[in-house]
């Protein structure tokens, strides 16, 4: 009898369990980044900043905080919302 391997692409629990393992390690990574390009830059990071950058496990919220990163020169720019092509309010959902 041979060896039946059902991953990748089965939807196993191993399997699922690896992809999530890997896409939060994936934004941990993202986000230590993030917090390393400010800090680089000279931006102060509050507590809340850092708590919310870590705490992010979206890729695509991190990958726009990243780009954000950039060019802020006050960490909690990172979180304002672009409204109709201008950005305006400061975005309070985490």
């Amino acid at each position: 009898m041979g060896f039946v391997n059902y991953f990748p692409g089965r939807g196993h629990l191993m399997e699922r369990a690896y992809l999530e393992g890997q896409a939060e390690g994936q934004a941990a990574g993202e986000a230590a980044l993030i917090l390393r390009l400010l800090e680089k830059r000279g931006v102060l990071v509050s507590e809340g900043v850092r708590e919310r950058v870590t705490s992010c496990a979206d890729l695509d919220t991190l990958t726009l905080w990243f780009d954000r990163a950039l060019t802020v020169t006050v960490a909690e720019e990172l979180f304002v919302e672009e409204v109709e092509g201008v950005e305006g309010s400061v975005d309070d959902t985490p």
